[in-house]
């Protein structure tokens, strides 16, 4: 089948999404209300609390939550066959990511920009908010010590995305004091800086830098793992318009237009998807498709850590309640996007069937590998570019991805450990500092303590990542569907995706048990019980706490 059929019939799709139903929810259900006033500006101090553009808030979002996880889950996916991972993908973006994501900053707005974690308590009940704090920090965890390894990998392999990467902060610094110091326009600034960002882009190739094998007795990974967090540690810190915002903004824009790229390159070359659309034959140890596919596409299709940026960081930078439906909704259709390019590059940017399935030949496979190579593949046979121009771009693609992404994470690491000190009445452990600096130690513990001097050992905990991932977002949408409750309104718009998201979860979490003993895989053994015990605790909690606020809404109605 054409490439380009199954590109138009996505972005088609997802239109439709976008324009019909999330206007039907944003009006209907979520009922937005561009007079209520944000936490934004009830709240404001300049550091977290900042009324935002919301185009500008969009790049913040979008960048934030499109990590390299929805280009490594789907490009791992395709494995089982382009067809599933493509209608997982644009239906869970439509009726799933998009609901997900608009309603967790609508519920944080309308409570003073209070994470779900914490809002769990007074919705649910403390004992889900306990359940619901520690599988945060564990995807927290996960998130910001494998995407620290993911973009030193990429670095240390493709040294022509060294300068593209690091120099993007210097452009967004600048672009933070022209918005909001010099006041120039955003247009201006957003073509000056997107010409600056593939200025060094084409500057890369030129002056690649190779960061050598030892260090100091250390390797060159593990070198740019500490140098990645010493930047998000002082990135989390700062307000967020210095450096932040202005960073997702412009690495949102520029991002968007090497979507555009891709898209174009696959239009004017119209490869044919080499891939299987049902793959029969796949390779031996692959696990079966139900439900695994429904977490190895997490990011993409739906993420519970959408949910802790929703009401994390946007939540607070929100400057009228209707543009919830603009930066969460479009910022999963943004991501579902990116997670529709991965699949096509990693199922159409192979020259033979044979080449596919040599680098699918285990499960587990392709990931940013397949979409960087088959993307450059597409890119350079159709617009005549180099083909280490044509990676480079997509590898500074993915690595502003997975910085922005843990750029953010970092941050609400730091919230999760002051939202700890507040409920425990911690009082050094509430100021911004220290909690930092206890993030970023849980971070490096993981990565140096587990994994060794290469700071690897965050990538032990990834095979849950997708679980864990979809128990947050089922939590996240049991807070959003309690609330509905309360206000009387409609709840299967949310409460379809929560038993699926859950039932989804438990099983692929009961596999998952069966396969680390059977491997003595102990440590992920014992993690997976834990998110295991946390799941069926949380689905029992949204039984009770639905039944209970249905009751309640039933009495309080006249």
């Amino acid at each position: 089948m054409s490439a380009v059929l199954v590109l138009a019939a996505g972005l088609i799709l997802m239109a439709l999404g976008y324009f019909v139903y999330s206007k039907f929810i944003a009006e209907k259900i979520f009922r937005l209300d561009p007079d209520f006033r944000t936490p934004a500006h009830e709240l404001e101090d300049g550091v977290d609390f900042v009324p935002t553009n919301k185009y500008v808030l969009w790049g913040h979002h979008f960048t934030s939550v499109a990590g390299a996880a929805p280009i490594v889950g789907p490009a791992i996916a395709v494995i089982w066959g382009w067809a599933p991972a493509f209608l997982w993908v644009v239906f869970g973006t439509i009726f799933f990511a998009g609901v997900h994501d608009a309603g967790a900053i609508w519920a944080s707005v309308r409570n003073k920009a209070r994470s779900v974690g914490s809002l769990t308590g007074d919705v649910v009940g403390k004992r889900a908010r306990s359940i619901f704090m520690i599988v945060i920090f564990l995807l927290l965890l996960m998130v910001n010590a494998v995407f620290a390894v993911v973009i030193a990998n990429l670095m240390m392999s493709f040294p022509s995305a060294v300068v593209p990467v690091w120099g993007a902060i210097i452009v967004a610094l600048v672009i933070g004091q022209l918005i909001y110091r010099r006041k120039i326009g955003l247009i201006t600034v957003s073509v000056v800086g997107v010409a600056a960002l593939y200025g060094l882009i084409l500057l890369g190739p030129s002056v690649p830098v190779q960061m050598p094998a030892e260090v100091a007795g250390m390797s060159g990974n593990a070198v740019w793992i500490l140098l990645l967090f010493l930047y998000a540690g002082v990135a989390s810190v700062l307000p967020v318009w210095m450096l932040l915002q202005p960073r997702d903004y412009i690495n949102g824009l520029q991002l968007f237009v090497g979507l555009l790229i891709l898209y174009a390159a696959i239009v004017l070359l119209n490869p044919s998807m080499i891939a299987p659309m049902f793959n029969d034959n796949v390779p031996a140890g692959t696990p079966s498709i139900l439900p695994l596919l429904f977490v190895t596409i997490a990011c993409g299709a739906i993420s519970g850590f959408h949910g802790l940026v929703s009401s994390g960081t946007t939540s607070k930078q929100l400057n009228r309640e209707t543009d919830a439906r603009f930066v969460g909704y479009f910022g999963a259709v943004g991501e579902g996007m990116l997670a529709l390019a991965a699949i096509l590059v990693a199922s159409a940017g192979f020259a033979t069937l044979a080449d596919w399935e040599t680098m699918y030949s285990a499960f587990g496979q392709g990931g940013v590998t397949a979409f960087v190579q088959g993307g450059a593949y597409i890119i350079s046979n159709a617009m005549g570019v180099s083909d280490v121009l044509a990676a480079t771009m997509l590898t500074v693609m993915a690595a502003l991805f997975a910085g922005t992404t843990m750029d953010t994470g970092l941050r609400l690491q730091r919230y999760i450990f002051q939202e700890w000190g507040d409920i425990y009445n911690i009082e050094w452990m509430k100021k911004g500092l220290p909690a930092t600096i206890l993030a970023i130690a849980s971070c490096l513990l993981l990565a140096f303590g587990a994994g060794g001097a290469d700071g690897s050992g965050g990538m032990l905990i990834w095979p849950l990542f997708g679980t864990t991932n979809q128990l947050l977002a089922g939590l996240t949408l049991l807070v959003i569907t309690v609330m509905l409750v309360h206000l009387r309104r409609p709840i299967r718009y949310t409460l379809v995706p929560l038993c699926f998201v859950l039932v989804m979860t438990v099983i692929a979490l009961v596999l998952q048990v069966r396969t680390f003993y059977e491997q003595g895989n102990y440590f992920l053994l014992v993690l997976d019980l834990v998110v295991l015990v946390a799941s069926i605790l949380v689905a029992m909690e949204c039984a009770s706490a639905l039944k209970r606020h249905r009751a309640i809404a039933a009495q309080e109605q006249p």
